[in-house]
């Protein structure tokens, strides 16, 4: 099988797409092995670039000036900023507001986007040491039962993959199947569940759907072998 190479987007978009994914991972300050393995990612994928010698941060105005304003773009990586945000299953709020900025300067108003803010871990400081780092959180839950995040799922669903690199991202930075469920024991009995990262990210149903469509774009598309993504 040969693989084609296909690309919707420049290598200049490329760039600044990884580095205004690089500069959400950073906005909250928590690195988290999640995240930690997104920037190792990119980093890698990055390497590819002759000119590009480290993963820098960019800000709203040098994203917008090189990945242009096309909406159906924007729209994507915004989209992929929620994927980087919400890989440890938690949206801060210096996050969620990076990324309003980045739709800003981008001239693009995604309503869905807003329903996260429904949903954000709040940083509160330590009251026993002022110079500890803040501590997160939970949001509080819907007294109704209605899934405040049904028009963010809806919009992450509605995500076309077709670039050879976005889709080989997905596919590195999504697990192939729902991790870290264990059990903790002590001394022969069990003391504690983990449950599985499925029940932890209230996105995981659709970033495991956006895996799926880059791994079909990668084999279908691009003919390429996609085994390595799916071990």
């Amino acid at each position: 099988m040969t693989s084609i190479t296909k690309s919707a987007y420049s290598d200049r978009q490329i760039v600044a797409w990884f580095r205004g994914l690089y500069t959400v991972a950073l906005a909250d300050g928590h690195y988290d092995p999640e995240e930690q393995e997104l920037i190792s990612q990119l980093t890698n994928d990055l390497a590819d670039f002759d000119d590009v010698k480290s993963l820098e941060t960019i800000t709203p105005e040098e994203l917008a000036a090189s990945l242009g304003k096309d909406p159906e773009t924007a729209e994507n990586f915004l989209r992929t900023c929620v994927l980087v945000a919400v890989a440890d299953g938690v949206c801060s709020q210096p996050e969620y507001d990076l990324m309003q900025q980045f739709s800003n300067t981008l001239e693009i108003e995604v309503e869905a986007l807003k329903s996260l803010e429904h949903t954000l871990y709040k940083p509160e400081p330590q009251e026993t040491n002022a110079g500890a780092a803040s501590t997160l959180t939970p949001p509080k839950k819907s007294k109704s039962g209605v899934d405040v995040l049904h028009p963010v799922k809806d919009w992450l669903e509605g995500m076309e993959v077709k670039d050879h690199r976005l889709a080989k991202f997905v596919c590195k930075v999504i697990p192939p199947q729902c991790p870290f469920e264990r059990d903790i024991n002590l001394f022969g009995r069990k003391v504690a569940h983990i449950p599985p990262l499925c029940k932890l990210n209230p996105l995981y149903e659709q970033f495991t759907m956006l895996r799926f469509r880059s791994l079909s774009y990668l084999a279908d598309d691009c003919g390429e072998d996609v085994t390595k993504y799916i071990k």
